[in-house]
């Protein structure tokens, strides 16, 4: 029998492709072992600021991270970030700084996960959600949760440390369901969200709340968000998403009612697609699909049948 996994597992959603690093969590806490590691000709940095990096075209047409050996990387110590090894020893860094460093060349520019994800190597996209996930995590918890004293960074990013009352806080991932209802005719269940464009509709998704399955956290996202009861739940895949730390969980889900009722506070339209309709909404225009990064264009994708259209692309 084949399941919906199986499908999924023919193509990867975007930034889960192996990426052939190794992230040796075991030299994290060796200070010797990074030290040398930093300081080896082999080793490439890259920075980190505000969810960007900078990517460039080389001449064959690939798009690659922009990335210096360590000794002409900018400047810092504290954030400094260790993100692993690959098979022929060579160590990579990320480096936290308040802008990008300007380049003499005009062909590399700043980009951040929604486009630089879709372009780049496994390798390279997988450094690159390694890196922005440790910066928004680093940037939003400097304060110690439990005493409220500033903290420092440990182990090549991966700990903050409080000095005052000792605790340990490490980078958190927040689970998030994200599913593909569909009814008894095998139609699909969109939504739009109030601050989106107009068009542009997606699967539902939220967050799972404390003390509660993720099966559990499917049925009551769309009961909440959309009015429609759903019974069966089936796992398909996960993928990292961290804007600003989230990892999405992905569902098929099958509907028990087809009545939809919005909550008009995060979804403000939703209807009911069978292939035909969505195709035809597609080359008119009135529909917008994901973007191709998501997880969601993925899920869409294997009811649908074939390939989206890129958005804002002519049908």
């Amino acid at each position: 029998m084949t399941t919906w996994t199986d499908r999924a597992a023919d193509r990867p959603v975007s930034l889960t492709a192996p990426s052939g690093i190794d992230r040796a969590a075991h030299h994290r806490l060796d200070e010797a072992w990074l030290a040398a590691a930093w300081s080896h000709p082999s080793t490439r940095v890259f920075v980190v600021s505000g969810g960007q990096v900078l990517i460039d075209e080389t001449p064959d047409g690939r798009t690659e991270l922009v990335m210096t050996p360590s000794f002409e990387a900018p400047l810092t110590e504290a954030h400094r970030y260790f993100l692993g090894t690959d098979d022929d020893g060579v160590s990579y860094f990320a480096l936290q700084k308040d802008t990008l460093p300007g380049r003499m060349d005009a062909s590399a520019r700043a980009a951040g996960l929604r486009e630089a994800g879709l372009l780049l190597s496994p390798r390279d996209a997988g450094l690159m959600v390694h890196a922005v996930a440790l910066e928004n995590w680093q940037r939003m918890h400097r304060f110690c949760s439990r005493c409220g004293e500033r903290t420092v960074i440990a182990a090549a990013g991966h700990i903050r440390r409080c000095q005052a009352c000792g605790a340990e806080h490490y980078p958190r991932t927040d689970p998030a369901v994200i599913m593909l209802v569909t009814d008894e005719k095998d139609r699909a269940l969109l939504g739009r969200q109030v601050h989106w464009p107009e068009g542009r509709f997606s699967t539902l998704a939220g967050f799972v709340e404390p003390g509660e399955s993720i099966e559990q956290s499917v049925r009551r996202e769309v009961w909440e968000e959309a009015g429609v009861t759903v019974g069966d739940v089936e796992y398909v895949t996960s993928q990292p998403w961290p804007f600003p730390s989230s990892l999405m969980l992905g569902f098929m889900a099958k509907a028990t009612s087809s009545e939809i009722n919005v909550d008009g506070e995060e979804i403000h339209e939703a209807r009911w697609f069978s292939r035909d309709d969505l195709r035809a909404a597609f080359e008119s225009g009135e529909v917008l699909p994901p973007y191709g990064i998501s997880i969601a264009a993925r899920l869409i994708e294997l009811w649908y049948g074939e390939s989206l259209p890129r958005p804002g692309a002519a049908a």
